[in-house]
């Protein structure tokens, strides 16, 4: 597969493993063209510990830009975040944005769901009485207001909320009501944020045996005329593109005839 990149990747900054320029040099390893940088966003309300802070913000910019000078020629470097829908930090001069949401407001406060499989149930019982559709309803009507951020140019791994969920644990994934949440966002989304992606991060933490989004919404997206992205969602360099290949077999069976990358020139869409 030609024009490999990955744009989800996360660095010592909040919850990665690696330095940048250790994954930088992965990426060479690998022969990928292009690796863009997506720390997540600050969240003064959060009690996760590996979020980057507002005051790291500048540095992170300047090695990242660094890199890209340093290793201009050799592989594209791109420097973006991974927006969360509840944060407020500012965007300027970053190349692409990822919005996600890994949190919901419940009763006035704002919790985090993306947590251990314990945890998640015990979110789910607690807030939506055991109820996993309900938790979903509530999941897809705030993804569908990732727009209200601003300029989203990717919506990241869609179905998060099922991380926890391989072996239907708390929602049937294959349910009509289920899945209509799912479109309905889609629908939503539909001519206002650009791309998506075909998410392969869980599988290499253990939580999932393939990306996300299932096939259905997969199907849904290609349907919708969104354009589709490979990212590995990276924690760790050992895992820069992983099921890559399993991706691009998924993106091809959902009907999709390209994927897209980003340039120095802008996003650009490639053979699949």
């Amino acid at each position: 597969m030609e024009n490999i990149q990955n744009l989800h990747t996360h660095t010592m900054y909040a919850d990665g493993k690696d330095t940048p320029r250790e994954l930088v040099q992965r990426a060479i390893a690998l022969g990928m063209t292009g690796i863009g940088f997506s720390e997540h966003t600050y969240m003064a309300f959060s009690d996760y510990p590996y979020q980057m802070r507002v005051e790291q913000m500048v540095d992170y910019q300047a090695e990242i830009l660094g890199l890209k000078q340093e290793y201009r020629g050799v592989i594209d470097v791109f420097c973006g975040l991974e927006y969360e829908f509840y944060s407020d930090v500012p965007t300027e001069g970053f190349d692409y944005l990822i919005g996600s949401v890994h949190y919901l407001e419940i009763d006035g406060k704002i919790l985090g769901f993306d947590r251990g499989l314990a945890e998640t149930l015990a979110y789910v019982q607690n807030h939506f009485g055991g109820d996993g559709l309900q938790f979903a309803k509530q999941y897809y009507e705030t993804v569908s207001r990732l727009p209200e951020k601003g300029n989203i140019d990717i919506i990241g791994h869609f179905d998060l909320l099922t991380k926890n969920n391989q072996a239907g644990k708390f929602i049937d994934t294959s349910s009509k009501t289920y899945l209509d949440y799912g479109k309905e966002a889609i629908h939503a989304l539909q001519g206002k944020i650009p791309f998506f992606e075909v998410n392969t991060g869980a599988i290499s933490r253990g939580y999932r045996t393939d990306p996300y989004p299932q096939m259905e919404l997969l199907r849904e997206f290609a349907a919708c005329g969104f354009g589709a992205m490979i990212t590995s969602d990276c924690h760790n360099k050992a895992f820069l593109d992983c099921s890559f290949t399993e991706a691009r077999e998924l993106l091809m069976e959902a009907g999709f005839k390209s994927r897209w990358i980003l340039t120095d020139d802008g996003f650009r869409e490639v053979a699949i």
